[in-house]
């Protein structure tokens, strides 16, 4: 008989050699470029309709990938027994003429009505007025700098200088102070006056919203020639503040800022996430879960054009298939890990992740028993043999992902670490809603394109040979946490800034 040296031995006996031998490497067989294209082509077909948060073609959407789950044999994870979750969305109007930004500095007191000196820029209407203490920010200020301010539960009070086009670093700079939990985000205008009233709209616009328990702040934006007295009574010096070259952060203890916004109801609907669920293998471990996500909605129409579909075959029906594809591999025979595993596709990510945030809000297992989120969002396009990853350095998670991917070296495929830090992406796809909560990440990203967000967007220019083996690496990264001894653990720093900050 052959004697295997002992080195040998032991690695025969280890989780990541048993995942090369069958029944593993059977089931991860079965995820083929042609099941990858052929998914695709149905998701993104032209009669989804763009797949808008709500729509028909997303429910069409959501009923196909909850079929699939059916046919796997997976248990249904959403309301009252069956697939889907289902969350509230309405139809607002904001009353132009009831809404108003007040400032109050001691005696003075200033009112910016939305219908001459104030505008909303995003965010939903408040149930009720949002005021409490201000601080001010500006100079030159990046986002990595706003995550390093206490900004919870605070107005935030930022001058712009609007006579130069707002780049792309203030529009990241506004988006971080948005998650940094305050109440409101308050932006100061130095326009001309005929240049600011031309920013007003006659008639508020129709805009819909998902109904959270923690909305996203409001973020409005004031002229500050209706708000000089307040800011002179409370020692503001907007000037010094926007030239300044370093970032600015203070405390305006003398200063009160109130954001009135008052809306209507035009209507209400709901959409769906589909949620799936295979029992795991373990009678103590199977009670924990592992989540494999993707948001299944994209961008819907645009009119006015010869092709006005918008088929989202990169963003996000490769993640879709993903979804499904794993679902599939993993439900085959002696590939049930000693975990269980929730593979959820949500709607409304481009709408601002409300999916995700009510499945966080409204989970259909215990939040503190899932151990790990790994979110697929775009993977059929680019790079031929590398998938990024973000979120590799907050937990062990990224280590796991490096030791498996050695291991498979034969997929011909790297996962390598966030290429575009500045962009955020981060904080940008429906597993932040995951890592707000505590739950470790790790998100598969293969970065934007030409065709990002346009109706070029098309099932022809997916890469199913690429996605299947990123998919196949998925599987073994999964058999790894879902068989581990031990849950993936946050790395302190990254546990401090982005869930005890988001607390």
């Amino acid at each position: 008989m052959h004697r295997l040296p002992l080195f040998g031995l032991l690695l025969a006996s280890s989780p990541l050699a048993a995942q090369t031998a069958s029944p593993l490497a059977h089931a991860a067989a079965g995820i083929t470029p042609a099941d990858v294209a052929r998914r695709v082509g149905i998701i993104a077909d032209d009669s989804m309709m763009g797949r808008d948060t709500p729509s028909r073609g997303l429910e069409l959407t959501a009923k196909y990938v909850a079929d699939q789950f059916k046919r796997f044999g997976l248990t249904p994870g959403g309301d009252a027994g069956g697939w889907f979750q289902r969350y509230p969305i309405t139809r607002r109007r904001l009353d132009l003429s009831s809404s108003r930004v007040v400032f109050e500095a001691g005696a003075a007191v200033d009112s910016a009505p939305l219908t001459r000196s104030a505008r909303v820029v995003s965010g939903p209407a408040p149930d009720k007025p949002v005021s409490g203490t201000t601080v001010l920010v500006g100079g030159a200020l990046t986002p990595e700098a706003v995550g390093g301010f206490a900004l919870r539960d605070k107005v935030v009070l930022y001058p712009l200088d609007f006579s130069n086009p707002i780049g792309e670093n203030s529009t990241r700079v506004i988006r971080a102070i948005r998650l940094s939990g305050g109440r409101a985000v308050v932006l100061l205008s130095n326009l001309d006056s005929a240049s600011f009233a031309a920013r007003l709209p006659r008639t508020a616009p129709e805009r819909a919203g998902a109904e959270v328990e923690r909305p996203v702040p409001p973020v409005v934006e004031v002229d500050e020639r209706a708000v000089t007295r307040t800011l002179r009574a409370a020692g503001v010096d907007l000037a010094g503040v926007r030239s300044a070259t370093q970032p600015v952060y203070r405390d305006v203890p003398g200063l009160t800022i109130r954001v009135q916004l008052a809306d209507s109801v035009l209507s209400s609907a709901t959409a769906p996430n589909t949620v799936g669920i295979l029992e795991g293998s373990d009678p103590k471990l199977r009670s924990e879960y592992l989540v494999f996500s993707a948001h299944m909605d994209h961008i819907g129409i645009t009119p006015g054009q010869r092709d006005s579909i918008n088929n989202g075959a990169d963003d996000d029906g490769s993640g879709t298939v993903g979804v499904v594809e794993l679902a599939e591999a993993f439900s085959r025979a002696g590939a049930r890990p000693r975990r269980s595993l929730v593979f959820l596709t949500v709607s409304g990510e481009e709408k601002g992740l409300w999916g995700s945030r009510y499945f966080t809000e409204h989970p259909p297992v215990p939040l503190d028993r899932v151990v790990a989120d790994l979110n697929i969002d775009m993977i059929g396009r680019n790079w031929p043999d590398t998938i990024v990853a973000i979120g590799k350095e907050h937990s062990d998670l990224g280590t796991t992902l490096d030791r498996v991917n050695a291991a498979h070296r034969d997929l011909g495929m790297t996962a390598i670490d966030d290429q575009w830090p500045d962009e955020r992406f981060y904080f940008r796809s429906d597993h932040y809603n995951f890592a707000r909560k505590g739950v470790p990440i790790l998100f598969f990203f293969n970065g934007v394109h030409a065709d990002y967000h346009r109706v070029t967007d098309s099932p022809d220019k997916i890469d199913s040979e690429k996605e299947s083996r990123i998919l196949k690496l998925l599987f073994y990264l999964g058999q790894e946490i879902a068989n581990a001894p031990t849950r993936p653990a946050w790395k302190p720093d990254s546990y401090r800034e982005i869930v005890e900050d988001a607390e």
